[in-house]
């Protein structure tokens, strides 16, 4: 039986048949691993990774439920298969000729087990080879693979409602597979190496105008759904991403100095940082703090643990406020106020925690207008322009000018 191993599924669901000595489940998501039941009254659930040794199936035994959490059976089930790899197939002198390896043979027995070590996006490019490239080019050997198949194909994805950036994707990843198996020495060159990418900028800065930010802040403030709106607040004053806010834990906290401690865990690039929390964050988490049913600070009130997903709220409070506000929108947002009020592009690297400086590249224009107007400020040549006089002045007063970002941000402080 196969089946999308869960810690529930692992809880209740190993129930060995009745007339049966034993269960066998295998995980979907992680081929080879599987666990095993046996009808015997003290039997522990047990893991183990079947793989293929020398052209014969073999077990390892991983350890017991009691012993292992379902996330590290299925990572110390990758780590053996990268370790079985280059027995899996056949025996040593029955190993196929360079080249000779199809393309989903390996897929599935070396790029993808060193793939879901080292690559935060394995799972992207697990879809990506599934729906992309097994079907069309999985039964073709790594020496039969040319450069105008491929140059043919993205033709053909062009054409389909993959976005431009997703069909470079899968092209970047075909050539990741002829690098590694050049790097394996499986072949002699990359035939994709080189090849031209559509590269469509798709990059969005959708920061709101400041009138439509007061409006959204608005609604934030004085909307019933107190656990949502929190959230969204907290992001438009940290900038940091929504699934490291939702998993905000007590001891993640510094609330003596203001500080922030993103573990490793939650964190898209997998490194812990800091962040200093200003006046607004501080704002919004005293609420929090006070409608908090668990350990997570902006949990769910009903279950306590974090929202699994809080689109339809943030789409009805868009609407409310007639304004369009991604997710990412809100850092957008918050690097836009940064820089206008005079910070740098590292401070916005450092503040949103892009590993890399080039990520913060895409700010520069948001960055060029604040600097514009301390350029203005230094005009010698063409004379500014003198102030108003006092009646202009007097009349201008009446009309009311839109607030500031800096300003906006600045939730009341709580009484």
């Amino acid at each position: 039986m196969i089946v999308e191993l869960s810690k529930q599924f692992l809880e209740t669901g190993l129930v060995v048949p009745f007339g049966k000595q034993r269960l066998e489940v295998c995980d979907s998501l992680c081929p080879g691993l599987l666990v095993e039941k046996r009808a015997t009254a003290n039997s522990v659930a047990t893991f183990y990774l079947r793989y293929k040794r020398n052209g014969k199936t073999a077990y390892d035994r991983l350890g017991t439920v009691a012993e292992l959490s379902l996330t590290q059976a299925r990572k110390l089930a990758t780590q053996k298969k990268v370790e079985h790899a280059p027995f899996a197939k056949v025996a040593p002198e029955q190993k196929p000729a360079l080249g000779g390896m199809t393309l989903d043979t390996f897929w599935t027995f070396h790029f993808y087990p060193t793939c879901q070590l080292h690559l935060r996006s394995a799972s992207r490019s697990e879809q990506l080879y599934r729906l992309w490239l097994k079907e069309k080019f999985g039964d073709i050997k790594l020496a039969d693979l040319s450069r105008s198949q491929f140059l043919q194909y993205q033709a053909e994805l062009a054409t389909t409602a993959l976005s431009p950036a997703s069909q470079d994707h899968v092209i970047k990843l075909a050539r990741r597979l002829l690098n590694y198996a050049v790097e394996l020495e499986l072949l002699e060159r990359n035939v994709l190496k080189g090849i031209k990418l559509r590269l469509v900028n798709n990059e969005l800065h959708d920061v709101a105008d400041p009138a439509g930010l007061q409006r959204y802040i608005e609604v934030l403030r004085t909307d019933s759904n107190r656990p949502v709106c929190n959230v969204l607040s907290f992001a438009l004053s940290t900038g940091a991403r929504l699934g490291e806010i939702l998993k905000l834990a007590d001891d993640q906290l510094d609330l003596e100095q203001g500080l922030w401690t993103i573990p490793a865990a939650n964190a898209k690039s997998k490194k812990s940082r800091t962040v200093p929390l200003n006046e607004s964050a501080l704002h919004v988490l005293a609420e929090a703090m006070k409608l908090k049913k668990s350990a997570y600070v902006f949990g769910n009130p009903k279950t306590g643990k974090p929202f699994t997903t809080i689109t339809r709220v943030r789409h009805r409070l868009q609407k409310l406020a007639g304004v369009t506000m991604r997710a990412h929108s809100l850092r957008h947002q918050f690097a836009d106020s940064v820089l206008q009020n005079g910070g740098s592009l590292y401070s916005v690297q450092i503040l949103l925690g892009h590993s890399d400086p080039r990520v913060s590249q895409r700010y520069a224009k948001l960055s060029m207008e604040a600097q514009r107007a301390a350029a203005n400020g230094a005009s010698m040549i063409v004379p500014k322009a003198t102030p108003p006089s006092a009646p202009a002045a007097k009349e201008a007063e009446a009309i009311p000018a839109a607030t500031p970002t800096a300003e906006i941000l600045q939730f009341p402080k709580a009484a």
